[in-house]
């Protein structure tokens, strides 16, 4: 699934970001088709969490653009108003710590954003979360706090969190990070089913497993700079770049 231009949901050219004399993000170009999983690997500290913070209008870079389903995003200090109230309703986010409310139920987390951004009716935003969490498997939840929900239910409402709003991309940061085995093969099955049903999905992970198994493509980044990308099992089968051969030796310790 190569996305010709008219099909990506997300297009990436030429960002740059620099903290201080560092740059962590040195002219990073891609693009990412309609119903894509993509894989963003590369070791800690190559720019990859930056990426997603970018993407989500959390981080202003300082060269670049980056267009998400027609938002786009400019380099400077900030965006205005308008274009991040648009880019809200394109880009879910979930952080590698979840991030959840902690004075809010499953469901209440769920609601906030429909209820609060979008002034959807609450019965409307409610059978919405109810239905989300339903088809993530955590439905009997939706009344726990989330200092009562494990990692992995945590994670799910995290996921029902950021697709509230309906949002064409999802960004995901380390998600398999905290889960075991059986988890993470669950969590990558959900992810697939997102994306069968035209979801877009951009998830950082050191998880080679994972990637090879879940991810249509992978693109490896080192030192802010794209170094690798394509189909993900052919890339971390047979990885030409020396960046992507050391993340494959690292993941014993990762």
């Amino acid at each position: 699934m190569e996305g010709g231009h008219g099909m990506s949901v997300l297009r990436i050219d030429g960002l740059r970001l620099k903290r201080g004399a560092r740059e962590v993000l040195r002219g990073i170009t891609f693009s990412v088709a309609r119903g894509e999983l993509v894989a963003l690997m590369g070791l800690s500290g190559g720019g990859k969490t930056t990426v997603l913070r970018s993407i989500a209008a959390l981080e202003p870079f300082d060269a670049g653009t980056i267009d998400v389903d027609g938002v786009k995003l400019h380099a400077g200090r900030s965006h205005p108003r308008m274009t991040t109230r648009e880019l809200r309703k394109k880009v879910g986010m979930v952080f590698q710590l979840h991030y959840l409310f902690d004075h809010l139920t499953a469901i209440d987390n769920i609601t906030l954003a429909p209820l609060h951004v979008a002034h959807v009716a609450r019965s409307d935003a409610e059978r919405r979360a109810v239905q989300l969490l339903e088809s993530l498997g955590v439905a009997h939840r939706r009344g726990a706090y989330p200092r009562e929900l494990s990692g992995g239910e945590a994670q799910r409402v995290a996921i029902a969190r950021a697709m509230a709003m309906d949002p064409p991309l999802l960004l995901m940061d380390e998600p398999t990070a905290s889960l075991d085995p059986a988890r993470r093969f669950e969590l990558g099955h959900t992810l697939r089913e997102l994306t069968a049903g035209g979801r877009t999905l951009v998830v950082t992970t050191h998880d080679d497993d994972f990637a090879r198994e879940f991810a249509a493509r992978v693109i490896v980044l080192a030192e802010g700079e794209v170094v690798e990308e394509g189909d993900a099992r052919e890339v971390l089968t047979n990885p030409k770049h020396p960046a992507t051969r050391k993340l494959l030796q690292h993941d014993v310790v990762a």
